[in-house]
């Protein structure tokens, strides 16, 4: 479900455009850029985030 509501937000964004996308380790954190690759998004980062085991991760469209 979670990719599913990112690739919406992606959807909405212009050729080139990034998104960030909080993700919580795990499932999450596992599909979600895998999902991304697949449909042929560029995941530019995956970093740790603020808040313990949650990842920030940049997708470009």
């Amino acid at each position: 479900m979670t990719f599913v509501k990112t690739k919406i937000e992606l959807s909405k964004l212009k050729s080139g455009d990034t998104l960030e996308v909080l993700l919580t380790e795990g499932e999450p954190l596992e599909n979600v850029p895998r999902s991304s690759t697949e449909q042929g998004f560029t995941v530019l980062s995956i970093t740790e985030a603020e808040v313990k085991g949650t990842h920030k991760v940049v997708i470009q469209k």
